[in-house]
Order: structure tokens, then C-alpha cells, then sequence
């Protein structure tokens, strides 16, 4: 791609931050290549903009489902971090059955402190801020 060719369609998202810019490589009209940013292109920004609604959509529906009593807090901060069930199970040391499990309110009431520090942990939060009733969140 020529420098001069290089996308500039600056997208702003609904929460008014902007599409982040990209470092690309390009070749110069001498056929050097050097490097420069890219504010994207149109069909790249939809999609991101699909992708983040996407993710929005999924964390209310999940956050519907804590306060129903279907799943535990754990199963809503793990959307709220963007990890899925692999990552979170790698950063608490337990096996992605185990994690799935502890998404079980039944089974979240039961768990022991020092796990669910871990998990506090995994998402950054305090223990207080995990142990939330559903309908405080």
C-alpha cells in the first residue's frame, strides 16, 4: 500500500471515544517502506462497532441473569473483563469445568474466601465488590 493510499475514516463510537489509530507499514513513492497510523477504514470500523454492541448486549442480558439468580456475579464480571471461560479458568488455577460450576449460585455461596479472592483479583475488583448482592450491581 502507498503512503498516500493509506484509509483515514475516522469513526466516533456512541460513547464519543474514537476508533483507535493503527500503525501501518507502507511503501514511500521511492519504494521505501516506512511506517505511519491509520484512522481505519469504513467496513473495519462497523465491524468493531458491531463487535462492541455485541459485548454490551451480551453483559446486560448476563447481568439480568445475576439478578434473576440464574448465575453467579462471577459469570457478569467475567463479560465485564472480556475474558471467556479459558482465560478466566488460567488466572484462578482451575479447570474450565470447575469455573463453569462456580458460576452456580448455589455453588458461588459456598466457595471458600481465598478462591474468591482470586477471582476478585482476575477481574480487579474487590471481594466485596464480587460477594455484591445481584441487585446491587
Amino acid at each position: 500500500m502507498q503512503l498516500k493510499d493509506v484509509p483515514q475514516d475516522k469513526k466516533d463510537f456512541k460513547d464519543g471515544h474514537q476508533a483507535p489509530k493503527k500503525l501501518m507499514y507502507v511503501t514511500r513513492s521511492d519504494g521505501s517502506y516506512t511506517q505511519t497510523t491509520s484512522a481505519g477504514w469504513e467496513a473495519e470500523n462497523l465491524a468493531l462497532e458491531q463487535a462492541w454492541e455485541a459485548i454490551e448486549e451480551q453483559s446486560i442480558a448476563t447481568k439480568e441473569q445475576v439478578i434473576q439468580g440464574l448465575v453467579s456475579p462471577i459469570a457478569y464480571y467475567m463479560i465485564q473483563s472480556r475474558m471467556d471461560l479459558l482465560i478466566l479458568a488460567s488466572y484462578v488455577g482451575k479447570w474450565q469445568w470447575q469455573v463453569k460450576r462456580h458460576m452456580k449460585p448455589s455453588v458461588f455461596r459456598n466457595l471458600p474466601e481465598k478462591l474468591l479472592q482470586r477471582y476478585a483479583d482476575a477481574f480487579n475488583i474487590s471481594l466485596s465488590e464480587l460477594r455484591k448482592l445481584p441487585n446491587a450491581l
